[in-house]
């Protein structure tokens, strides 16, 4: 093709193009505020390449929130050329993006504020975790793990789960704890198959309820179970020993997958 001929569309063409309807390609053309710059001998509207920059123009003009009227002001003033309306339309959307990102923040703390409590009655956080308290392990979660998105996805997953979710949940969490106990008494070495599957296991649940918990992740709550004696009061009271076996199979479980 002649790269010095022209091009120009049809109105279905430039619909399609920019996204809008052809009544609104109609309605911009009766106003004056995007019209096609040729017309075919039968009639039929045909932009040109001026013409669609035109439009793009306005269709940002409008995703800003300007009125039309403001927007044919803007576009007509002889002062303002196609690099001035660049610039000022990269002013504005820095702009809104800063309001944007401030909104997101400020919905974000109130996530926070209001995940905090497990929806459970009393009578209920009693059924499912008896004299367990996961509140107690809070600011300790919160002093590790507070800004990252394990954290903040971990909040959220939480306060949605309803009772049934947590009873599934602790009896999950306490079929795996049986299953290290009795791999512990019976002398399976913690960096052998059958407790490497179980430091897996753990790994899954804790993925499947609470976040995406990584093999960096995994080996981290390993240590940490071991260093707090409120986690290691989960665990000793099946077996003395058994957090620091617990520790040593998701260390094995993480070399074997490559994990960190």
């Amino acid at each position: 093709m002649d790269k010095g001929i022209a091009m120009d569309y049809a109105v279905g063409q430039v619909a399609r193009l920019a996204g809008v309807s052809v009544r609104t390609l109609h309605h911009y053309d009766e106003i004056g505020l995007v019209s096609p710059g040729r017309r075919t001998a039968s009639g039929y509207r045909r932009y040109t390449d001026d013409d669609l920059q035109r439009l793009q123009h306005v269709l940002f003009y409008r995703e800003l929130g300007f009125p039309l009227e403001e927007i044919a002001v803007i576009l007509d003033d002889p002062a303002t050329d196609t690099l001035a309306h660049l610039r000022r339309q990269h002013e504005l959307l820095t702009r809104r993006i800063g309001r944007l990102q401030a909104m997101a923040a400020a919905v974000e703390h109130a996530l926070e504020a209001n995940i905090v409590n497990i929806s459970l009655t009393p009578e209920e956080r009693f059924e499912v975790f008896g004299g367990f308290r996961p509140e107690d392990h809070d600011e300790e979660a919160r002093r590790r793990w507070g800004d990252t998105d394990a954290w903040r996805q971990s909040r959220r997953r939480m306060a949605a789960m309803s009772k049934a979710d947590w009873a599934v949940f602790g009896a999950e969490a306490a079929r795996t704890a049986e299953d290290f106990a009795r791999a512990f008494t019976e002398g399976a070495p913690a960096d052998g198959e059958r407790a490497m599957e179980l430091a897996e296991r753990h790994r899954a649940h804790i993925t499947r309820w609470c976040y995406d918990c990584s093999y960096e992740i995994h080996r981290g709550l390993g240590d940490l179970y071991v260093d707090d004696p409120r986690f290691a009061a989960n665990y000793e009271p099946l077996a003395a020993g058994l957090t620091r076996y617990i520790r040593d199979a998701i260390h094995a479980n993480a070399d074997r997958a490559g994990g960190v």
